[in-house]
């Protein structure tokens, strides 16, 4: 009896693990993230350790997919000590990028970086090409989060060229959407559409809807900087739509941001207040600091385009404290050039992008 009730133990955790990974698959992130957790309980009673570390690491994704990251950041932390007392290398290295990406959005791009970094050497010593690719591809993010979009177009490109030699279209197709908004931040805007529009084909073959969402959102940002703000509303509600359905509150909140900033480039203030708040309450909920920045400026730019100076001063000096504080060259940049308009006196919209 009881090697019996063990072993139905040991069925019924990895049923439950393989439920979950179909719904992440399909990126129904709150199932998957649900059926995980059962499923790790399952592995603990029954001492599966190598199944207790594959499920805290798939768990952990999905967390960072939905946009919590403290939850993923924690279960990234607790595989991480485990693959190292197990000695699996890859499973380590897998858990340094996923903290990286997870420290990154709380606004920790300094430890990020040595935890990505610090994972490719891992990678790069067992000779697996896919990780490598994956290390790059976080990293390119990282500089972009950091201030250097440059740097992130050249690291996308060769995380690009890895995924091409593999052979892996997802990846392929998520290179492309980071090089598109990295594009856009360094003022490149043609490119930026060509590579969001890339990305998108790539998604749409996949049948990955949260990539298909991800390009949506940096379609209607590349039309919002060519001045077609009806195309960029379209593409920013097909994002919305998907991103709801999947559960993600930051891309969704960054969404929501996009349109509060067309509605501003539009003159519709108070569409765009209302954006804005939505917006900043999500970012408020997952702790997201750079785009609570972005909120800030927002709402500080619309007092100042209405006329309420004294407030648009005192949102652009606490967006660029917040930036100081976290190292955010971007968006340090962005909060300076507000404060300079304002003292130019200058009420016309910035398209920030």
């Amino acid at each position: 009896m009881p090697v019996n009730n063990r072993v139905q133990r040991e069925n019924s955790g990895g049923s439950l693990f393989l439920q979950a990974e179909r719904y992440r698959g399909g990126a129904e992130y709150d199932r998957a993230a649900d059926l995980y957790g059962k499923a790790l309980k399952a592995f603990k009673r029954d001492r599966d350790i190598p199944s207790v570390l594959d499920c805290l690491l798939a768990s952990a994704d999905t967390f960072r997919a939905k946009g919590d990251f403290t939850r993923a950041r924690d279960c990234y932390r607790e595989g991480l000590n485990l693959a190292e007392s197990l000695g699996d290398r890859a499973a380590e290295a897998d858990a340094l990028t996923g903290l990286g990406l997870s420290l990154r959005a709380l606004g920790d791009w300094r430890d990020a970086l040595a935890m990505i970094n610090r994972a490719g050497r891992i990678y790069s010593g067992i000779n697996d090409a896919k990780g490598e690719a994956f290390s790059l591809w976080a990293k390119a993010g990282t500089y972009r989060i950091k201030g250097e979009p440059r740097k992130a177009v050249k690291t996308y490109r060769a995380a690009l060229e890895k995924f091409r030699k593999l052979r892996d279209r997802s990846g392929m197709a998520y290179a492309y959407c980071g090089l598109g908004g990295s594009s856009r931040v360094a003022g490149e805007f043609r490119d930026s559409e060509r590579f969001y529009r890339l990305a998108n084909r790539g998604f749409e073959r996949l049948k990955d809807r949260f990539g298909l969402a991800y390009s949506f959102c940096g379609l209607g940002n590349a039309r919002r900087m060519a001045g077609d703000y009806s195309g960029a509303l379209s593409f920013f509600k097909k994002a919305g739509v998907l991103y709801g359905k999947i559960g993600d509150r930051v891309s969704y909140a960054y969404t929501i941001w996009s349109t509060g900033t067309t509605f501003k480039m539009q003159g519709k203030m108070e569409r765009a207040v209302e954006n804005f708040k939505s917006a900043a309450e999500l970012f408020r909920q997952t702790k997201d600091p750079r785009g609570m920045i972005y909120c800030i400026l927002g709402l500080g730019e619309v007092d100042f385009l209405t006329g309420s100076d004294g407030q648009a001063r005192k949102a652009f000096r606490k967006a660029l404290n917040l930036a100081d504080r976290y190292g955010f060259g971007t968006e340090r940049a962005y909060a300076g050039r507000l404060l300079r308009v304002l003292e130019q006196g200058k009420r016309e919209p910035l398209n920030l992008p």
